[in-house]
């Protein structure tokens, strides 16, 4: 069954992200579908439209092209790393056993059920994306994870863990949701397993208190 896993764009200047990726290489076998983060790519569009007062629709859609930018970065970092676009790619990258990176601009700037602004930002769209595909896992990778051994939707939202409409994607939803830390990926270095997950990772309680 699919995990997927978004990895932060906070990452982008740590050694870790490059230890996620390369674990991932070696040892997804077409189950793992990588989601980018943003990062500095989404913080220039950010400046951007501070700059220039662009409306929220068209930063929008330059900040899911900035998750492309991240994404073919980890390529760049670690070439057996491949990228798909759409479902289709997705399953057949899965069928030939690599590690997925997903670029989100073809799928998202076409979905008019996804709102436009701010307050969609990678990680609900790496939950739309467990949704659409039918993913057993829903992990995201964060720089630091909260000292806790479960963890409450509402708390990550007020906390700042993810953003706002992030409930909307996840409620309701077959898969798990899952924390991890940058430094977790020791965990997996010699098989990514449902076990593993389970023992190190911080679970999402969907219930609001």
């Amino acid at each position: 069954m699919t995990w997927v896993v978004k990895l932060g764009g906070s990452m982008l200047d740590s050694s870790e992200l490059k230890h996620w990726l390369d674990m991932f290489a070696q040892h997804s076998d077409g189950h793992i579908v990588i989601v980018p983060g943003g990062g500095l790519f989404a913080d220039a569009v950010r400046e951007a439209q501070y700059m220039t007062g662009i409306d929220d629709e068209t930063a929008h859609r330059m900040a899911v092209v900035a998750m492309d930018q991240y994404g073919m970065l980890m390529t760049g970092l670690n070439h057996d790393l491949v990228t798909a676009t759409t479902e289709l790619e997705i399953a057949e990258r899965g069928w030939q056993h690599r590690a997925i990176v997903w670029l989100p601009s073809h799928m998202v700037c076409g979905e008019e059920s996804i709102p436009a602004n701010w307050h969609v930002t990678s990680d609900s769209l790496a939950a739309w994306l467990a949704a659409r595909i039918n993913a057993k896992h829903l992990v995201l990778v964060k720089s630091a994870r909260p000292e806790v051994e479960q963890i409450s939707l509402e708390r990550l939202i007020k906390d700042g863990f993810v953003d706002a409409s992030f409930g909307d994607y996840i409620a309701g939803q077959n898969f798990e949701t899952w924390i991890l830390g940058k430094q977790d990926h020791a965990a997996f270095t010699e098989k990514v397993s449902d076990q593993r997950l389970q023992e190190i990772g911080l679970p999402v309680r969907y219930a609001w208190n």
